[in-house]
């Protein structure tokens, strides 16, 4: 939790553009869809950490981190679902 309120972490949302448009979205997390992960791993590599990815319920954005990780990616962080991520993201404004 504490990367998730960390002010340099970088959120990463790895849902689809309809979950975005049916659930809502964080005006703060980059949009990279689950799918494009393989192409953006140095666009990943250069964001600020810690790095936190979140989806619905918080197993693609586990994908993703193992994806990452094995890519060389360090300080990943699953932030599980977006409700997830709001509840915590409001407790600590």
């Amino acid at each position: 939790m504490d990367a998730i309120r960390d002010p340099k972490a970088t959120w990463i949302d790895v849902r689809n553009e309809d979950e975005l448009e049916n659930d809502g979205k964080f005006d703060r997390a980059v949009h990279i869809p689950l799918h494009e992960i393989p192409s953006r791993v140095e666009d990943i590599k250069n964001m600020s950490k810690p790095i936190v990815l979140f989806c619905r319920s918080g197993n693609r954005s586990g994908q993703a981190i193992e994806y990452l990780e094995q890519a060389g990616v360090e300080e990943l962080y699953n932030g599980g679902g977006y409700q997830d991520m709001l509840e915590v993201s409001s407790q600590h404004q």
